[in-house]
């Protein structure tokens, strides 16, 4: 049982040949760039000469990152 337990939280990480706290440090660092474009998105909904390209931006640059990085097993 602890072992089934204990997959849940390794499995994916291995897939893209990371440990549980490496896959942690990435996942937390993505979660910060999303609310940095979110935040640059709210902004220039309001005032849209401000940040007119800065959250499609970042979201290109998660897409190159996620799609560059070790293939899956």
């Amino acid at each position: 049982m602890t072992t089934r337990i204990a997959r849940l939280f390794t499995d994916h990480p291995h897939s893209v040949d990371e440990s549980y706290f490496e896959h942690m440090r990435f996942a937390g660092w993505f979660a910060s760039r999303l609310f940095m474009a979110a935040g640059a998105a709210l902004i220039h909904a309001f005032l849209p000469f401000l940040f007119e390209t800065t959250a499609s931006g970042i979201i290109r640059q998660l897409y190159e990152r996620t799609h560059n990085r070790r293939p899956q097993a």
